[in-house]
Formats: C-alpha cells, structure tokens, sequence
C-alpha cells in the first residue's frame, strides 16, 4: 500500500510527437454548390458540347437570319422551278410553289423558337406560381390548386390548342403560344410543388422565419431560388415540346397561316409531292427533328447533371 506523501512520476509526451486531429475548414478547398457540381459533371461529356453547340446555332439562327441567307422566303417564288433541284445559290431545291427551301428554313428557325421560348415561359411561370403556392401554404389552397392543376394535367394541350386556334380570329406567335403554353403547365406545376415541400423543411427556411421574415419573403428569397433546378430541367424540355407542338398545329391547319415561315407548314405543302419530290419534305423535317433532339438531349444531360445519384452511378 503506498503511502499518501508518494511522489508518483507521470509521463508526458514531448511536444512534437503529439498529433491531436482537429477539424479545420481547408481554405483551399474547391467551392461546391449544385449548379458548379453540374458544370464540372457536364464539361467532361462531349454530348454536352455538341448539343449546345446546335442549340446556340439556331438561336442565332433566329435572331439574324439575314445572316444565312440573302434570299426571301416568299418573294421570287416562280412555278418555273416548282420542285426544282439544287442550283448556284440555292442549295436544297425548290419548293412546289417555286420558292427557296434553303431561305424557308432559315427564317421558319425564327417562328419555331419564338413560339417556343414564349410557349415555355407562359407554361413555366404558370406552373411556378401554382406549384409553389401549393407546396409552401399547403391546406386548403394546395388542395384548390391541385386539383385546378389535375384538371388541366387530364387535358391534352395539343388538342386544347387545337380547339383555341380553330376559334380565334387572329392567328400569330403570341396567340399560339399562349395557346399551347396556357395548358401545358400542370406537369411543372407537380414537380414545383414537390420540390418546395422538400425545400420548406429545411433549417434556413425555419431560421428565415424565426427572425420575423414573413412567409410570402420567405417563400420569395429562400424556397423558390433553392427550388429552380428541376424546373429549369423541365423548362428545357418543354421547350422542344412546344416546337413540336408549333409544327404539329401547323401542319394540320390550324396554327399560323400558310404565308407564315413555319416547318409545320412546309411540310404540309410539300407531303402532295413527295413521291415526285421527296427533298422538299426531307430538308424542314430533318431541321425539326435536329432542333428538337438537340434540346432534349441537352435536357437530359441537364437532369442527370444536377442529380447527385445520377452522377454517383456513372
């Protein structure tokens, strides 16, 4: 038994040989977000750079047609080169009308991408208001707005399209865009409300609201900005949707008149003939179908992106 005045020796690591661990923030660390995640994903597949590549094309296209082409779509059509092929300053032919098919699908390029972009815009801010107010006040009004949007989601929009543009008196890009856009919303309407249920849980939203932030700010600066992803995802592709729903109306007659610069409509005229002159339906066809696969294909690439599981099984 020892005594208690012992003296008891304790030993001491030296200084240097201590290694304690210590969370430490690295400095030098890359910032990660979602969307610089997404970049640094979508930088490493070439199918990223292709399809934007195409899509950049045609929205330039678009804005300067005048660009591409130095001849009119409409004036010069001479039935003397009806279905007529290729020749010096006209590269893909003749339409049976005589006209340019070359100059035809440089400016309907325009046509389809207005109609597009305001087609989308309409659906998208649609769907976000409904889906956002949905998911973020919930109660009654989610039960209100959610069947309004169960209502519409049951109606096709092109056949809802159909009947507008066949009872209005005015025919142009705003209207057909409205059109299609005024009832293809309920699908971004659904994934908006689903995201803002998931982004309203989390600790900054409760944090926003402890300080005295009132709920429609809260909603405004916090829930929505972190609620954008899949709907931008959605936005992309609905926008190849409305193209082809522009086309589609088009083409059976009751989208923009038959003066307009529009792929649907040429390639309605140029079906009588395709037997004897096949390339005047091939070449709007084939521009259709590149710009329409170039927009999904870039909205796949982005959906995949901004999903960590996605990424995580690749």
């Amino acid at each position: 038994m020892s005594r208690p005045d012992a003296h008891v020796e304790h030993y001491v690591a030296p200084v240097d040989t201590t290694s304690v661990p210590v969370d430490v923030v690295r400095i030098d660390a890359k910032r990660s977000n979602l969307w610089l995640d997404a970049w640094r994903d979508l930088r490493h597949r070439p199918l990223f750079w292709i399809s934007t590549a195409f899509v950049l094309l045609v929205v330039i296209v678009s804005l300067w047609p005048g660009l591409f082409t130095n001849v009119a779509p409409n004036n010069g059509c001479s039935l003397a080169n009806s279905n007529g092929g290729p020749e010096g300053g006209h590269p893909l032919g003749f339409t049976r009308q005589g006209c340019d098919v070359y100059s035809r699908i440089i400016w309907g390029t325009r046509t389809s991408v207005i109609v597009g972009v305001l087609a989308t815009l309409i659906s998208t801010i649609i769907g976000m208001v409904m889906g956002a107010f949905a998911g973020f006040y919930g109660g009654w009004l989610d039960s209100l707005l959610s069947r309004v949007g169960d209502i519409f989601f049951t109606i096709p929009y092109i056949i809802a399209a159909i009947v507008v543009m066949s009872v209005m008196p005015v025919r142009n890009e705003i209207v057909l865009a409205f059109a299609i856009g005024g009832f293809a919303w309920a699908s971004t309407a659904r994934i908006m409300r689903a995201e803002v249920l998931r982004v309203k849980q989390a600790d900054f939203v409760m944090g926003a609201e402890a300080v005295g932030l009132s709920r429609f700010r809260t909603l405004i600066s916090h829930v929505l900005p972190n609620a954008m992803a899949p709907v931008i995802v959605v936005a992309t592709l609905s926008l190849a949707a409305a193209i082809v729903a522009e086309s589609v109306l088009s083409f059976l007659g009751v989208g923009l008149g038959g003066s307009t610069m529009s792929w649907g409509n040429d390639i309605s005229q140029a079906q009588t003939s395709i037997r004897t002159a096949p390339m005047a339906l091939f070449w709007p066809s084939l521009a259709l179908t590149l710009t329409v696969l170039a927009f999904i294909t870039l909205g796949e690439l982005l959906r995949d992106a901004v999903d960590p599981k996605a990424r995580a099984q690749r």
